[in-house]
């Protein structure tokens, strides 16, 4: 069930500090490079190397590296700045979330600092902030660890960066995401997570993984952020 406006803002009063995951609740990465697409370029560039790729129809780009780092540990570091570069192609064509941008105005305008914390390449979400003008309002950028799929959520290890970057305690923090794997690497970290369900379905899995509220809109997240 969507959180009330009420329960929004007991969650949000407390809040210094909004972690804001990127795919999703600021843009939709891959809608205009697809990310099926996107996994079979990244699956082209591999043609010759010896992985346990054949066969294999993964078309989550992200999941892809991970399976590929598993398998070629010593070819991780190649492939992840592929995908880096990939994603920093698709942001072009992206299409931004609406209530994305305005989170991040109501989050400046109410005094509270904001850092994406995602499982995308640092590199591309920069290059989105900076075209569209709102690196200024973005403390800092915490993408996966070049070369390292493991950093990635549902590991707690770039939201405790975020964190220990800007100083904050987990009391003091939010964590806005549209994925289970982000409750969880909340719960990890000790941060609330509010679950933004922008997709059938993903309600109930946001709620299992133990999300503190959830949302449809991200417009909810912003009319709270007084």
């Amino acid at each position: 069930m969507n959180a009330t406006p009420q329960q929004l803002a007991d969650v949000l009063r407390p809040v210094k500090h909004v972690l804001l995951d990127f795919d999703g609740p600021v843009c939709s990465v891959f809608a205009g490079l697809p990310a099926a697409e996107v996994a079979r370029r990244l699956r082209e560039g591999l043609v010759g190397e010896q992985t346990p790729l054949e066969g294999e129809v993964e078309t989550d780009p992200l999941a892809l590296l991970r399976l590929i780092a598993d398998a070629r540990p010593d070819i991780a570091a190649r492939v992840d700045a592929a995908l880096a570069a990939l994603e920093t192609m698709a942001i072009q064509v992206g299409k931004p979330n609406p209530g994305g941008e305005a989170v991040l105005l109501a989050c400046v305008r109410s005094g509270r600092s904001v850092s994406v914390v995602s499982n995308n390449a640092g590199v591309a979400i920069e290059a989105y902030l900076s075209d569209r003008g709102l690196s200024g309002y973005v403390t800092g950028v915490h993408g996966r660890v070049p070369g390292d799929p493991s950093s990635m959520k549902p590991s707690p290890r770039l939201l405790m960066e975020a964190m220990e970057a800007v100083g904050a305690k987990s009391a003091d923090c939010v964590f806005i995401g549209d994925a289970a794997r982000d409750v969880e690497a909340g719960k990890a970290a000790g941060v609330p997570t509010i679950g933004y369900a922008n997709k059938p379905g993903k309600e109930a899995k946001l709620a299992a993984a133990g999300a503190a509220v959830i949302v449809d809109s991200m417009e909810e997240i912003e009319a709270a952020l007084v």
